[in-house]
């Protein structure tokens, strides 16, 4: 939708057809909709959002066999010529088998780093160099993989688990979704190309389509200042709180920690002293009771960027979703990394370790269970102290990245250059 609403801004000649399912179409359906995006609907024949977390495979599998043939109705049904172009997500498989089929070029989005795509991409390197775990082994997890095109040298713990039984399923799904790629118009990458050069210029020299970087794709735009009467309360909260006290923590919107690691992060945070906003996805009456008398407030939702981006947000407790990270980025917050799976976990070893510009929250002893309250405490202590040397080069860095974010998003930015070029690809004008 960011993308979308982008294209709509800055060119006016632009329609776009948002495709969703029809449960989709009802969680937004009362939201605001920008002029010049219509939205179309597919039926629902996949899990519900939900509850795709207790089968994630299954939901995969479901959108991958279920779905195209709606789709290709829902094109023969549009009542519009056809479309100029199709974005789809680089995870829909079917998208460049209908697009040929109907002779309209297909453009893959993607929406995780470019460092994690040419991972993926790679990832028959690490069965030919014994890193290709099946089981946790704890011998292997400090070697270094040094030899992924992009990709830094790097721990193999600080990469996704892909071969073990559960992830493996759903990787095999998406690796045939990776083998269209050379059949896309192009590729889109929701990144600034200044955040990860050596991935994207391995992409713009091995690639034989185009590739552009649109990013950082957040809804930045949509930031304003209200006024008194309006606001919402975390906001007038937020207004009374000194400059850079306040920790934000979010643990995403899909996967969360275990009841029992949650608490003791809620033991770790109140032990801390820390001010603190907290959006509780769900148990939002639990946390508030769990956390009482402490410096804090809890949350079901927020508008994410415009609270990272106010003046008493000192410090970002994230579970390193991309979105959430390029957010961060942007709003030039330091972030306390604590992912959960995924590319969540080499975003994490990104942020702390290639851009530096936060720290981990992780178990003192490998073979803990839990991450303790008293690491958790000492831990958001130490990342909150903006008077430390520690702390001034990592609130230093996190602006710079901020600059570099907005410079790219600026009029003649990489990103609104790479931006231009897209378009001009795709509707043949020059």
């Amino acid at each position: 939708m960011n993308l979308c609403k982008r294209l709509v801004r800055r060119y006016p000649n632009l329609v776009v057809t948002f495709v969703v399912t029809e449960e989709w179409l009802g969680f937004i359906g009362s939201d605001p909709k920008p002029d010049r995006i219509h939205f179309a609907t597919l039926p629902d024949l996949i899990p519900s959002e939900l509850i795709r977390a207790n089968d994630f495979p299954g939901f995969v599998d479901a959108v991958q066999t279920r779905l195209e043939e709606p789709f290709e109705r829902l094109l023969d049904c549009l009542n519009s010529p056809l479309p100029t172009a199709i974005i789809a997500d680089t995870y829909i498989l079917w998208a460049v088998r209908v697009g040929t089929r109907k002779n309209i070029p297909v453009v893959s989005l993607w929406t995780m780093s470019a460092t994690i795509l040419s991972f993926f991409l790679h990832s028959d390197l690490l069965i030919t160099h014994g890193h290709a775990l099946f089981q946790p082994s704890e011998s292997k997890e400090e070697e270094i993989v040094d030899y992924i095109p992009g990709l830094s040298p790097t721990k193999l713990c600080d990469l996704p688990t892909i071969f073990d039984s559960y992830n493996h399923r759903v990787f095999k799904i998406a690796k045939m979704c990776f083998d269209e790629l050379s059949r896309a118009k192009c590729l889109l990458f929701t990144t600034a190309y200044e955040l990860e050069p050596k991935a994207l210029d391995f992409f713009t020299s091995k690639f034989d389509l185009p590739v552009y970087t649109i990013g950082p794709l957040i809804p930045f735009e949509e930031l304003f200042v209200g006024n008194d009467c309006s606001e919402p309360d975390y906001i007038r909260w937020l207004d009374e709180q000194p400059e850079s006290s306040v920790l934000y923590i979010s643990q995403g919107s899909f996967l969360s920690a275990s009841e029992a690691q949650i608490e003791e992060i809620v033991g770790g945070v109140k032990e801390s002293g820390v001010r603190f906003l907290w959006v509780a996805r769900g148990g939002e009456l639990k946390l508030k009771e769990a956390l009482e008398g402490s410096l804090g407030i809890v949350v079901s939702w927020c508008e994410q960027l415009r609270v990272l981006c106010h003046a008493a947000v000192g410090g970002f407790w994230t579970h390193c979703g991309f979105n959430s990270t390029l957010e961060g980025l942007y709003s030039g917050v330091p972030m306390l990394a604590f992912p959960l799976h995924g590319d969540q976990i080499l975003n994490a070893k990104e942020i702390v370790e290639e851009w530096r510009i936060g720290m981990r929250i992780e178990k003192k002893k490998k073979m803990d269970v839990l991450i303790g309250r008293e690491e958790i405490k000492e831990v958001v202590k130490r990342f909150m102290d903006k008077e430390s040397e520690e702390g001034k080069e990592m609130r230093r860095r996190a602006h710079d990245l901020s600059e570099i974010c907005r410079g790219a998003v600026a009029e003649n930015g990489s990103s609104s250059l790479d931006m231009d070029a897209f378009v001009r690809k795709i509707t043949n004008t020059n």
